[in-house]
């Protein structure tokens, strides 16, 4: 805040949950939000923030994940108990589309 202050700039902050930081990925991997699923653990960072910019969130029951997170207002599309389970998850996505 002091920088701000001092510049008289008001800074972007860019990483999760801003949605820009899931467009500019977006961008750098030239994809689209239904061509994107982002997988992650924590539910406001990852999946909340995922969903604010239309991308479809996986949670992972690892690392920051804690059972209360399937009670709140953020529901993922989708579960996955380990980060192994992904390829069954996008085979899942795959012959939905199809």
């Amino acid at each position: 805040m002091a920088l701000a202050h001092a510049s008289g700039i008001e800074p972007i902050v860019l990483g999760k949950p801003a949605q820009p930081f899931f467009e500019t990925a977006m961008t750098m991997l030239n994809t689209s939000p239904a061509q994107t699923l982002m997988v992650g653990d924590d539910i406001q960072g990852d999946i909340a923030g995922a969903q604010a910019a239309s991308i479809a969130g996986a949670l992972v029951r690892t690392g920051k994940f804690r059972p209360q997170d399937l009670e709140g207002d953020i529901c993922p599309e989708f579960v996955l108990d380990s980060f192994a389970d992904l390829p069954g998850c996008l085979a899942e996505i795959v012959s939905a589309q199809n």
